[in-house]
């Protein structure tokens, strides 16, 4: 089936995370999808998603508007947008196809297809699980990127250490401790190892861990973006030899995988969750990833690609309802 003729709608409420995973399920389409920002108000915005209040309304009067005509697919990521995608299935009369990414904890019925990470629990024959979570890397765009941003780190000695930095969340911390251990770790790198480092912060590192990881690795072959100009994170991520990423983002781990690079995960201190336990574990013993002792490893694995997977699956769904209507 010829997915790429199709309209497409990304329905979220802008969070970057839900946003990337859900664009990059439509790229995998061969859609350029119509992105759909949603702004739920009061009492949508504190309701649990449920079909019995289901409405397109929940969208919220700041949010994009989601008036028809509906799309041919619909993908919808995050607990806030579950309400109007329930909506714009009934809505629509059926004929929008409906695809939920992550649990919102609602019945998965009440979608076409619920795309979710296998370190989630629910399960149902028209659940779909991915190992990690769907991203928007593909060779192409790691090449094009890479090749983009190669003279920017072009002066930096090899291997080259792509570091990702994320922050903190309800279920670790990212603080001064943490940023000057990790300093340690890469500055040890540099005199043992010699390599170069290519340093990306993300929105949750905050100004002041950032100055604080700039200052500390000030003096050693290190690019540190500062947040202007384009985003050279998918440039860092091809032009790699070997990946840091911090624990605290399925995301970025996910996304780390995809390359085929050696990925170095970072365990910062804090609760960790039985989610994230689950997911770093099953990273771990699939051989994705390993603990960052401060220490370079080389191994290979198949690259992750769950997104081509996920939307082969997407394909094959809606192929099946064209075939039986």
């Amino acid at each position: 089936m010829n997915t790429s003729a199709l309209t497409c709608w990304v329905v979220t409420d802008g969070k970057v995370g839900m946003e990337i995973q859900a664009i990059g399920l439509a790229e995998a389409l061969g859609i350029e999808p119509v992105v759909k920002r949603i702004a739920p108000a009061l009492p949508w915005r504190w309701l649990p998603p449920s079909p019995l209040w289901a409405s397109l309304s929940a969208a919220g009067p700041d949010g994009d508007r989601l008036d028809p005509p509906f799309p041919d697919i619909l993908i919808a990521s995050g607990r806030q947008s579950a309400g109007p995608a329930i909506a714009m299935r009934k809505a629509s009369g059926g004929r929008t196809f409906t695809v939920q990414i992550q649990d919102p904890k609602v019945d998965p019925r009440h979608f076409d297809l619920m795309i979710v990470p296998e370190h989630d629990t629910v399960r149902g024959e028209n659940v779909f699980t991915t190992f990690g979570s769907l991203n928007r890397v593909t060779r192409a765009r790691l090449d094009a990127e890479a090749a983009k941003f190669a003279p920017q780190l072009a002066h930096l000695p090899r291997p080259l250490v792509t570091v990702s930095v994320g922050g903190s969340n309800d279920r670790y911390r990212l603080d001064r401790a943490a940023i000057d251990d990790l300093s340690d770790r890469l500055l040890a790198l540099v005199r043992e190892r010699g390599v170069g480092l290519a340093v990306t912060p993300s929105r949750r590192t905050g100004a002041e861990n950032e100055r604080r990881l700039r200052d500390r690795l000030a003096g050693a072959p290190a690019v540190v973006w500062d947040g202007t100009g384009e985003n050279p994170y998918f440039g860092y991520l091809g032009l790699a030899d070997h990946l840091v990423v911090t624990c605290d983002s399925v995301n970025m781990v996910s996304e780390a995988c995809a390359t085929g690079k050696p990925v170095h995960v970072v365990m910062l201190e804090g609760s960790g969750s039985a989610k994230f336990g689950r997911f770093h574990d099953a990273m771990r013993e699939a051989g994705y990833t390993r603990p960052f002792t401060g220490a370079l490893e080389d191994w290979t694995y198949t690259p992750l690609d769950e997104t081509a997977r996920a939307a082969a699956e997407v394909t094959r769904r809606l192929a099946l309802r064209h075939r039986e209507s």
